[in-house]
């Protein structure tokens, strides 16, 4: 990329929305975390950001596309203005009321596609946010929110990418919601990650239109608790992750993940069905939180045959943006 230590460079993170004077920039840096949703009881409101990330780096000129993947999803996503991360730069832009006629994105993928850990969540987000700074504002998260909500079709993933921490989402007609809460300190997950792919829209196809008032009532109950265990009181996170409304209706799609689920959850461990799977995830912590992690990663096993393990903590801060001015 070059020597750019000196570079005018600034950054676009935490800046609150507003429609100060556009600057046009040389580039565009963008890191989005992955994300992890419904947490159990929590269908379609709940995410957490983590602290695994797609890398994106977009450079205006020119009057066309040229789209460049390398990681996660290399040869396999379309390369021209039907990826998801330029759709999204476009729509941001439109709605922004800019114009970039071209640009060249380079994405640096590491959330893996398909597996429920939120990939197309982070790249509507990055792209969203990429189009902010390419308009020379700054990135207006809360409309963000809204913004890829109309993209995705469904706020809990994008919220905790956009927002980082632990978000819960909901939606007041069409447009997407959310709000942030601190989680625990030392909180953490540990996700399994199989080899093969399931799609939301299978996974989805699964659930029933309804559900006993029962089973709801449980739900809720059992997401109210989660709220507490998530921002303060993890040693609750086994008996406040029981869910009801979705897990055990995806089973035909994802037996093994299931069978994880069942297994992990018997030894104890917090287990639940990453976003729309097949991941599965163990939320965990500790009271000490400069030897938590370890202590926690020490006591989920190792992953099975077929699968990859990954240690991951809670991402603070969600989607982050830096822009290197022209002049």
């Amino acid at each position: 990329m070059g020597d750019e230590r000196n570079a005018p460079v600034r950054d676009e993170s935490a800046a609150p929305g507003g429609t100060g004077g556009r600057r046009p920039c040389d580039q565009v840096r963008v890191r989005v975390p992955a994300t992890s949703a419904n947490l159990g009881p929590g269908f379609d409101a709940f995410g957490l950001a983590l602290t695994l990330y797609d890398d994106l780096i977009v450079t205006p000129g020119g009057s066309g596309v040229t789209v460049q993947v390398t990681g996660c999803g290399e040869g396999e996503v379309p390369l021209d203005e039907s990826h998801l991360v330029v759709r999204s730069i476009r729509a941001g832009l439109e709605a922004l009321g800019a114009e970039v006629p071209g640009f060249t994105l380079r994405c640096e993928n590491r959330i893996p596609h398909g597996r429920g850990l939120g990939s197309s969540s982070a790249a509507i987000v990055g792209g969203l946010a990429a189009a902010y700074a390419l308009a020379g504002e700054p990135v207006d998260r809360e409309r963000l929110v809204v913004l890829a909500n109309e993209i995705e079709g469904h706020p809990d993933n994008v919220a905790a990418a956009a927002l980082g921490g632990f978000t819960i989402a909901w939606t007041e007609g069409d447009t997407g919601r959310a709000v942030r809460l601190e989680p625990a300190d030392g909180l953490a997950a540990a996700a399994y990650v199989p080899d093969n792919r399931v799609l939301t829209k299978e996974a989805r196809g699964l659930l029933p239109s309804v559900v006993s008032h029962t089973d709801a009532a449980a739900n809720a109950g059992k997401a109210a608790l989660l709220v507490a265990a998530v921002t303060g009181r993890p040693e609750l996170l086994l008996v406040a992750t029981e869910d009801r409304l979705h897990q055990e209706y995806r089973e035909p799609a994802m037996p093994e993940s299931l069978a994880l689920v069942h297994k992990l959850r018997g030894s104890g461990l917090a287990a639940i069905v990453s976003g729309a799977g097949p991941t599965v995830a163990v939320l965990g912590g500790h009271e000490d939180e400069s030897a938590g992690r370890s202590t926690f990663f020490r006591g989920t096993p190792e992953a099975p045959d077929g699968w990859t393990k990954y240690e991951l903590g809670i991402d603070p801060v969600g989607v982050q943006v830096w822009s290197l001015e022209a002049g």
